[in-house]
């Protein structure tokens, strides 16, 4: 063979190899690479039904609300088993859903590896068995923390439990305990873990002692600890990487704060409610923050450009200062967090709204548009191949039409009406939804 023909068969065969390797992208995180929920490039489906489009399912034994992350052909998650009665949780509102007492039945806390390609069990891992010495809402549960992969080693968080880092064949490496807490309200934890370079990134938020720590991801050993009073909160942090320098974006009740690498605050913005749940995340150079508790008086939805510096705190009749970019009031998410697909930001509403937004200036594009039958909500949106789309708390997915104008393209409905409150994954080609009985395998 001569040289030419060689080089034009080793092209090929590097674009075969590239395309394979597309098809398993990874979903490493909570929403994500970047934590965006937008998956570039993905080739999942759009329409899928029980039978439709459907690779594989997995029943998964135990009540967890951690999204399934992904690392080439591995699907990690996190359950906890009640060996006693569940009880049945009521969608919607959360009114009434305080538990003052934990159960009496003996749990399980369980971490999962599944195969990709056929949803097989890889392997499972008990991390802690007993009878639970914390309390949870109705509507939370003891695996709401989503794991975090770097490909080497997986780590997963159990507020009142520990910290736990496994090889990817689910052989441990490194374990910490945590001492038992109470909660606001008894709601329970569920902030997940974020992962950078050789630092793990925990938020520990309770009624008594609250604090942001950062392991060594190595040996767990703690390099950092920033005590943050005694407020229950469940928002996961954020790295963010601008084009000045990377910081770790945490929030906490009342306060959405900037910090170096080594712990340092870099800049605060005090106009933040009570309790806060949305994850923050950047788009167009701009971090976006949100929360929208709706108890709260206030509940924002604003822009903060890179650089920002001390107090950023909007004065009562500001919409913008030096680093505050755009500012809505009124705007915010509880449960589910902001997406920016394209020039857009969309904000999903608990309740089953649906409002558009400029994600450069804030400036309202479409007012709160309900969708259709739409129940009620917890699962934050994504977005690939130019559709955004809303996973309902009874298992209905609606597709919207990404752009300025409000349109419903469909809605998938997966049968039963099984109870849907995690977030999903996109791996290339699939789509991983996770009920509260099994993960479904979307794809071609």
């Amino acid at each position: 063979m001569n040289l030419r023909k060689l080089s034009g068969c080793l092209t090929a065969v590097l674009i075969c190899t590239a395309s394979a390797w597309g098809a398993t992208a990874n979903w490493p995180q909570f929403r994500g690479p970047d934590a965006s929920g937008v998956a570039e490039g993905a080739t999942a489906p759009a329409e899928w039904s029980e039978t439709q489009n459907v690779r594989w399912t997995r029943d998964v034994p135990g009540r967890g609300w951690s999204s399934p992350i992904v690392w080439g052909n591995r699907v990690f998650l996190t359950a906890v088993v009640n060996h006693g009665q569940s009880e049945e949780i009521k969608r919607g509102l959360y009114l009434g859903g305080e538990r003052p007492n934990p159960s009496s039945a003996v749990h399980e806390w369980l971490v999962y590896c599944l195969n990709l390609d056929d949803g097989e069990v890889v392997w499972k891992v008990c991390v802690h068995e007993g009878v639970p010495q914390g309390t949870v809402h109705l509507k939370n549960s003891y695996a709401s923390e989503t794991p975090v992969t770097d490909g080497e080693r997986l780590y997963c968080y159990f507020g009142n439990v520990g910290i736990f880092c496994f090889d990817m064949e689910g052989q441990a490496v490194w374990t910490k305990k945590l001492p038992t807490a109470n909660t606001a309200n008894n709601w329970g934890t569920g902030a997940s873990p974020t992962l950078f370079e050789n630092r793990l990134f925990v938020p520990v938020d309770n009624a008594e002692e609250s604090y942001l720590v950062a392991l060594d991801s190595r040996s767990g050993d703690e390099v950092w600890r920033v005590e943050r009073g005694r407020q229950s909160n469940w928002a996961t942090p954020f790295v963010w990487r601008s084009d000045q320098r990377t910081e770790l974006v945490a929030l906490s009740s009342g306060l959405a704060e900037g910090l170096d690498l080594d712990g340092h605050q870099l800049w605060r913005f005090g106009g933040m409610p009570g309790n806060t749940i949305s994850t923050p995340f950047s788009s167009h150079g701009l971090l976006i923050l949100a929360a929208g508790p709706p108890i709260e008086r206030v509940r924002p939805l604003l822009a903060i450009r890179p650089g920002a510096s001390s107090d950023v705190s909007l004065a009562p009749d500001q919409t913008a200062n030096q680093y505050v970019v755009w500012y809505q009031k009124f705007a915010g998410s509880y449960n589910t967090s902001p997406i920016v697909y394209g020039d857009n930001l969309y904000v999903l509403y608990d309740g089953g709204a649906l409002a558009c937004f400029d994600a450069r200036s804030g400036k309202e594009i479409y007012k709160k548009t309900r969708l259709p039958n739409g129940r009620a909500f917890t699962a934050s949106p994504w977005a690939y191949d130019g559709k955004l789309f809303c996973l309902s708390e009874y298992g209905d997915t609606f597709v919207i039409q990404a752009g300025p104008e409000f349109k419903l393209l469909h809605v998938n409905h997966l049968e039963g009406e099984p109870l849907c409150m995690a977030t999903p994954a996109i791996a290339g080609d699939k789509l991983l939804i996770r009920t509260d009985a099994k993960v479904y395998c979307i794809a071609r």
